[in-house]
């Protein structure tokens, strides 16, 4: 026989410690696992303690051997300024020898100036006694030395005489600076003149006509001495500034040239790149919208490389329009479809895509997709997106978690 014993009602403390043991039952597996978690980050740190120990000791002893080089370049650069100061000193030697010979050079070309001078003023005086014989005598000077030495010309004023008469002073005459080859120009003409006067001027005694070719001298004014020297710097002068222009006038002309040929150069690669985008740009604006067609337009054939640039695009089931009156999606697929013609006409390695299909929906994100694996071959995107279809074609995924409030960490996932 069995009995069967009324069942009392559990109390409700004992309910209450049933509860509570297991909270704290469930609070104790979060400790252990909390706790296992944080010995595994101390495993994580006590390996990277020991890693950046060896690295410090191999940056202390990469520190030890560059402190050495530093002491061996300091120690250089030591002696190199030693020899850059006795350089210095030898220089200022030599410049001091510079300085004195340049002044010595200075002083005898002074010297040679003034003899220059003497010698000018000596071949002047000579001339004007040379002319003075001839307007008052119509004998050269030496044929009148040569008479008073034989005292045939007893008539004749001495050679002193006639010196001083040519070296008196007239008023307002400059005897110094005067040229011979000047006197000469005018002995020449005076004797030309005199060839209708001869009876009247032989009746003049040898002092008027002194007088008389003093005064033609007056009138002739000062000489310039440097005239010659003058003449010879403008004319290297002239031949320099002739052959700067010349080569001026030619680069300027290579130039022209140089230009001419870039913008025909730049005419003939835009025409081929402009007629390759625009092809490959209706190819990939169909694919992308699963039909459609679009097109580049210039919007000034004169002036090429000037010229702006259209868009004009037409998807499944709408007229032909400019894309500022698309909606925002094919806004966004008319821009891809750009960029990707791009990209085939000239690839890139690299190509970093934020949030691009961020106004597509999911139709239009598979074929953004395909076209995407169409390209991987030539160029590395990196997208940031949110759309899990774009994730799947991804090799490896970046992103931001956080384990704990406050706390993030940055997790990879390599797919393929």
């Amino acid at each position: 026989m069995w009995v069967v014993e009324p069942v009392d009602e559990v109390p409700q403390h004992e309910v209450i410690l049933c509860f509570t043991r297991t909270r704290l039952e469930e609070q104790s597996r979060e400790l252990d696992a909390r706790i296992a978690a944080r010995t595994d980050e101390r495993t994580r740190l006590d390996q990277r303690r020991v890693q950046l120990e060896q690295s410090v000791a191999e940056n202390r002893q990469r520190l030890d051997a560059d402190l050495v080089a530093f002491a061996e370049l300091r120690q250089r650069v030591v002696e190199f300024d030693e020899r850059a100061a006795g350089l210095q000193a030898d220089y200022q030697a030599r410049e001091q020898g510079t300085r004195d010979a340049r002044g010595a050079v200075d002083a005898v070309r002074g010297e040679a100036v003034r003899l220059e001078v003497s010698c000018a003023t000596a071949e002047t005086d000579l001339g004007h006694l040379e002319a003075a014989c001839v307007e008052a005598l119509e004998m050269s000077a030496a044929d009148v030395a040569a008479e008073v030495a034989s005292g045939a010309a007893a008539d004749l004023p001495s050679p002193e005489a006639s010196l001083a008469a040519v070296d008196e002073p007239v008023e307002g005459e400059e005897t110094e600076g005067d040229e011979p080859a000047a006197f000469a120009g005018d002995a020449a003409s005076t004797t030309e003149a005199a060839g209708g006067e001869v009876a009247a001027k032989a009746a003049l005694t040898p002092e008027d006509a002194i007088a008389q070719l003093k005064k033609k001298i007056e009138r002739l004014g000062p000489v310039n001495m440097m005239a010659i020297e003058q003449f010879t710097e403008l004319e290297e002068r002239h031949t320099f500034l002739t052959t700067q222009r010349a080569d001026l006038l030619q680069s300027i002309q290579q130039t022209g040239e140089a230009i001419r040929r870039i913008e025909q150069t730049t005419r003939e690669r835009f025409h081929e790149a402009f007629g390759t985008i625009n092809e490959y740009f209706g190819t990939t604006f169909s694919t992308l919208f699963g039909g459609g067609r679009a097109g580049l337009v210039l919007l000034d054939e004169q002036d090429e490389l000037e010229s702006g640039i259209d868009i004009i695009a037409q998807p499944p089931g709408k007229r032909l329009q400019s894309v500022q009156l698309l909606s925002g999606g094919e806004k966004a697929l008319t821009a891809m479809a750009l960029m990707f013609a791009l990209f085939r006409y000239r690839p890139s390695p690299f190509c970093l895509l934020d949030e691009i299909d961020a106004p597509l929906d999911d139709a239009n994100i598979a074929r953004f997709v395909e076209m995407l694996r169409g390209m991987q071959d030539q160029t590395q995107f990196i997208l940031i997106t949110h759309h899990r279809k774009t994730m799947e074609i991804a090799d490896r995924l970046y992103g931001v978690t956080m384990e704990e409030p406050g706390v993030s960490k940055l997790i990879s996932l390599q797919l393929h």
